[in-house]
């Protein structure tokens, strides 16, 4: 294990990794492939809020303009008649937000329980070569509500820290906008400070946040996919195999932001190319992420061929190997569970 960790690269799975989109998706190209795992794609990205969309600022002139005019005396007297506005419709105001609240809460829960099983979807597709939907959504339903538990699980448990520190930033925020004297007081500076210190914690804790999710997705499904355990065992492998050697991590982890900013660039060269016809068809929901799913399944096969470095237990391109047995006893074990 020592020797095949030693050889683990960032740059090696790149080529295999093209190859198997040439492979996938040209050879021969197939439309109606294309659509098929396409809605796989989609679905796991759903709790990302898809796969496709672009969300560009542009310093509008209108922007500048009311940016100017919020400043001095005026921006105080908004700030004040924004308020008595809120405080004389509270008594409908306040209903109608618990109610978006509670429904975006349901739709949250939808989309991350239809993204676990889309992981598992699109991932059977890449590393079975194959454009299938049902199949793997019977397959894999009980990986995939561990994943939806976990995920779940691991929201409720951020949602505390993180709303903390909003909240704690917001009222630094407010405290500071009120203040009429721009000098820099006792009051001011504190405000200054705990703001500063409440952002600083807010970018960690949400750094944290996304890099379990993205070790979760790229590593730990796999590891389910090919033991059909739970996403805890599948973590405690993961953890066991990388312990004391961080440094993979950390390495992986700047190379797909490398990888990240890569493809973003080629998407923008194409939109440009088609004089913005690309970006109108990657900003519809489903229709994007078909288009871009050369790109979905270079990242899903790319994470894919770099975890299979660890070892052939860690392969999911060969038949399944349990942790300690023969292929076809976990793959009748799987077909053995009952469906949900």
């Amino acid at each position: 294990m020592i020797s095949e960790l030693a050889q683990v690269s960032v740059v090696a799975p790149i080529q295999p990794a093209i190859e198997h989109v040439k492979r996938l998706l040209f050879r021969p190209f197939d439309l109606g492939r294309w659509f098929t795992i396409g809605f796989c794609a989609w679905l796991a990205g759903l709790a990302q809020g898809g796969y496709a969309g672009f969300n560009t600022r542009f310093p509008f002139p209108g922007r500048a303009q009311s940016s100017n005019s919020s400043s001095g005396p005026g921006r105080f007297h908004t700030w004040d008649q924004i308020k008595d506005e809120v405080m004389r419709n509270l008594d409908w105001l306040l209903p109608l937000a618990i109610v978006l609240i509670c429904l975006a809460f349901v739709v949250g829960l939808l989309a991350v329980w239809l993204s676990s099983r889309g992981d598992f979807m699109f991932l059977h597709d890449v590393a079975r070569d194959r454009a299938e939907v049902a199949v793997p959504w019977r397959k894999y339903a009980r990986e995939a509500r561990s994943l939806f538990l976990f995920r779940l699980a691991l929201a409720l448990i951020a949602a505390a820290p993180i709303l903390l520190l909003l909240a704690t930033v917001v009222f630094a925020v407010v405290q500071f906008v009120q203040q009429k004297d721009w000098e820099l007081a006792g009051s001011q500076l504190a405000d200054m400070v705990v703001l500063g210190a409440s952002l600083l914690a807010l970018i960690a804790f949400g750094v944290a946040f996304v890099i379990v999710v993205k070790l979760t997705r790229d590593f730990v499904v796999p590891i389910m996919f090919l033991r059909g355990g739970t996403c805890r065992e599948g973590w405690r492998e993961l953890l066991g195999v990388l312990a004391g050697r961080l440094h993979l991590l950390i390495v992986y982890l700047l190379f797909q932001i490398v990888l990240s900013l890569t493809a973003g660039i080629l998407v923008i060269v194409l939109v440009i190319a088609t004089c913005c016809i690309a970006g109108c068809l990657l900003i519809i929901p489903y229709i994007g992420t078909v288009a871009l799913l050369p790109v979905l399944v270079f990242q899903r096969a790319y994470s894919a061929y770099y975890l299979a470095q660890l070892g052939p237990r860690f392969d999911v391109f060969q038949t399944a190997l349990p942790a300690g047995g023969p292929a076809p006893a976990v793959e009748s074990q799987r077909e053995a569970r009952p469906l949900t």
